[in-house]
């Protein structure tokens, strides 16, 4: 095997390994950013009012209907 091969073989090599670094980078990233979105979406969704004192509102299910 010539030098010349061996050194393109080698450039190409390490050009794979930046490109896949690259790669997993971005997809960190962009999880990291839809994570973000994702805790947004959900602190937005508005809380349920508290029931009033005393009441059985909601707290009762009929199972023999």
């Amino acid at each position: 095997m010539e030098a010349s091969a061996i050194a393109a073989m080698a450039s190409a090599n390490a050009l794979n390994q930046v490109q896949q670094e690259v790669s997993v980078e971005v997809l960190r990233k962009a999880l990291d950013i839809q994570g973000e979105s994702a805790m947004q979406l959900l602190q937005a969704i508005p809380q349920p009012p508290a029931p009033a004192v005393g009441s059985t509102a909601g707290g009762i299910v009929d199972t023999w209907a």
